[in-house]
């Protein structure tokens, strides 16, 4: 885990939004901008959303508690916790913190998702024991 120094560096410089419509906008573009899905990151009431380009470092805000989503199309769920950070890059989300899948009764900590650019209608979610699961692209468009 990063120290909240070395993360409070990353975000000095970023460009923040606040207002949850806005939030969510900018962070679709940036899924966009960097060929990941769109409905990637499908967090509520967004309070802020930050984004350094020079240092590749993203994190937004929930405001009230930890939001549960399940993927229908894969029965997959996932938990966004109050504040999620990743470094981003072309096709890549890694050292991601505050996210969460579930495999049967176990949590695992999410720290790296992306798409091969071999197989760009997959998406690969690698966790922190060193398992990683790919999914067809489409479970995770917007509004999924």
């Amino acid at each position: 885990m990063a120290s909240s120094q070395a993360i409070e560096s990353h975000r000095a410089g970023a460009a923040v939004v606040t207002g949850d419509a806005a939030c969510r906008n900018k962070s679709v573009e940036m899924l966009e901008e960097l060929g990941l899905p769109k409905g990637l990151l499908p967090m509520e009431d967004i309070q802020e959303f930050g984004y350094n380009r020079d240092t590749g470092f993203m994190w937004l805000l929930q405001r009230k508690k930890k939001v549960e989503h399940t993927f229908k199309k894969i029965k997959q769920t996932v938990s966004y916790a109050t504040e999620v950070t990743a470094f981003v890059d072309k096709g890549k989300l890694s050292k991601i913190t505050g996210v969460k899948t579930k495999e049967l009764m176990l949590w695992l900590s999410v720290v790296e998702v992306y798409v091969p650019e071999a197989l760009p209608e997959k998406v690969t979610f690698k966790t922190g024991t060193g398992l990683s699961d790919s999914f067809d692209g489409a479970a995770f468009a917007l509004g999924e």
